[in-house]
């Protein structure tokens, strides 16, 4: 069972997240919520920003989100809010962002809309997920980059006092460490 939740959550981490719009937006439609499906995919639309696609695999999602895809999918909302000439407008905008121009299912799609047919919309394939690649997940484990902290330059021989302390007045050509330095 799909849930617009399950979304909810994913972009509230991700707001900038193209394809949690798009899937959300899917299944707004779904459950006939149009208005809403029609504001998600509008929101990744903009969150493509002027892209041709983006390519989610390096997030661990096996899919390309192609701009002219949420188009397509916007005109398939409009066709069930009744608006028949904001699909054709939207199907006629998802040409041009087509790559390599080939529009055969656009050009379809066309001629069902200027008959009054809904559209189906696009998705993501079913059973796609996001699964991190497992070496990033390995990577997960806190590292220490900083090391362990050592005494590297001292006036004082022999010193190995690790820390910082505070700035002390100086004697013109002579350091008296304080007392918790020498401990």
């Amino acid at each position: 069972c799909l849930s617009p939740q399950a979304f909810d959550k994913t972009i509230e981490k991700d707001n900038s997240l193209a394809v949690g719009y798009f899937q959300r937006g899917f299944v707004h439609l779904q459950l006939e919520m149009y208005e809403e499906a029609l504001s998600d995919y509008h929101m990744a639309f903009s969150h493509l920003r002027e892209n041709l696609f983006i390519d989610y695999k390096q997030l661990g999602l096996r899919h390309i989100l192609y701009a002219w895809e949420v188009l397509y999918s916007t005109a398939a909302v409009q066709c069930h809010l009744q608006q028949w000439q904001e699909a054709r407008v939207t199907l006629e905008k998802a040409v041009v962002w087509r790559p390599e121009r080939r529009t055969a299912i656009l050009k379809l799609a066309l001629e069902r809309v200027q008959d009054h047919l809904f559209l189906e919309p696009m998705l993501v394939p079913l059973g796609e997920l996001f699964r991190p690649q497992k070496k990033e997940v390995e990577q997960l484990d806190s590292k220490d980059f900083l090391g362990k902290p050592k005494v590297i330059s001292s006036i004082i021989p022999n010193d190995e006092y690790i820390g910082f302390e505070p700035l002390r007045p100086q004697k013109q050509g002579f350091y008296e460490p304080g007392a918790n330095a020498l401990r």
